[in-house]
């Protein structure tokens, strides 16, 4: 990898460990894939699937770490703008199955099985990729702007800006899961088929779909450093540390908080479209409060502010999410509730904070 400035910025253990996983995503992992599927070192469809949804995931988290860590606005409605984007890209993947649905028509089952005799008007276009991949950004995009405008001209902050963009996600929700909406009620989108023509279950669809989300992350990751560092970035967090003086100062601080909110909704909704292709549905459920008082979970527990704790969490709640239901089903939710209150309690820089604070000890020479 080219040793940039903002490459050098990372430090030597960041741009150790970001070289490692793009060589191990972008060139270990397809390697491996071309084995033959008996070879133990094979990863399996499911494998290369979970480690994507992460990946997403991981993107997810530095979106709202963005808005959150680096200008201290706490949003519990991400969930709404990683749900739109999956649905403005489920919306081509629905239009690509074409009649190998159940009823052979050129409507999906859901609209047959609802007496649907034509697309609603915004499905208009979705037939064509670049249309979607253009609604996955710009439908987020206009509703975080005028919901922000309308929020941050009014000073709403701290616990009641939460509050509305949780109340926002739910209304969403509830939205969603009419059935004369359009988006297909209860059950969402699933069944696809295919993404330009090639199948959307093949070997090398799925692979690729991981490198997109690998690459995804480590854009977003790179960028996301060179925003803070920059003077906008620098201003952000002028925001989260004493707003009302940087104001005095003579800065309007609206428009600020409006373009990192818009940014990171877009990129929400674009970790959101790579995700529906791998898990192979969306539905009305990503919305739920309760998915984005996880994601800010996530960030919590690996830190927030530090760009990479986001990544570190999501990884880890969601891999510990994933071993849990799997053995203790039951235990999951206390788990994660717990998790969070010990975190709260004892390590409110998250485990990024911890291991940094370790290191500064150990060279003072203090004892860890």
């Amino acid at each position: 990898m080219r040793e940039g400035p903002l490459f050098k910025s990372l430090g030597r253990t960041g741009q150790i460990a970001l070289t490692i996983f793009v060589v191990a995503a972008m060139v270990l992992i397809p390697l491996l894939r071309l084995l033959p599927d008996t070879s133990m070192v094979h990863p399996s469809d499911y494998t290369v699937t979970w480690l994507g949804k992460i990946l997403c995931y991981m993107v997810l988290a530095l979106a709202l770490d963005l808005i959150w860590g680096l200008t201290g606005i706490l949003s519990l409605g991400h969930g709404i703008f990683f749900a739109i984007g999956g649905y403005c890209f489920g919306m081509y993947l629905m239009r690509s199955i074409g009649h190998d649905g159940v009823y052979k028509s050129d409507l999906p089952d859901f609209m047959v099985f609802l007496d649907w005799k034509r697309y609603p008007w915004f499905w208009n276009g979705t037939q064509h990729f670049l249309w979607a991949a253009f609604l996955v950004v710009a439908v987020p995009a206009v509703l975080a702007f005028v919901f922000g405008y309308f929020a941050f001209r009014s000073r709403i902050k701290g616990v009641y800006f939460s509050i509305i963009t949780q109340a926002l996600t739910y209304a969403a929700m509830l939205l969603f899961f009419r059935n004369e909406t359009g988006f297909g009620g209860n059950n969402g989108f699933t069944d696809f088929k295919r993404i330009l023509g090639m199948d959307v279950t093949s070997e090398g669809m799925r692979t690729g779909l991981f490198m997109l989300s690998a690459a995804l992350l480590t854009a977003t990751l790179l960028g996301s450093f060179w925003l803070a560092r920059s003077r906008f970035g620098r201003i952000l967090t002028a925001i989260r540390d004493a707003e009302s003086r940087l104001q005095f100062c003579g800065y309007d601080t609206l428009w600020y908080k409006l373009a990192i909110w818009t940014l990171s909704a877009v990129l929400a909704a674009v970790a959101g479209a790579l995700y529906v292709p791998q898990v192979g549905i969306i539905n009305p459920s990503e919305m739920s409060p309760a998915n984005s008082i996880e994601v800010a979970i996530w960030v919590a527990v690996g830190g927030r502010g530090t760009l990479v704790g986001p990544l570190v969490g999501a990884a880890m709640v969601n891999m510990g999410k994933s071993w849990l239901t799997a053995h203790f089903p039951s235990l999951w939710l206390y788990a994660l509730g717990g998790l969070f209150i010990l975190v709260t309690l004892f390590l409110p820089d998250g485990v990024v904070g911890l291991v940094n604070s370790i290191r500064r000890k150990g060279k003072s020479g203090a004892p860890s």
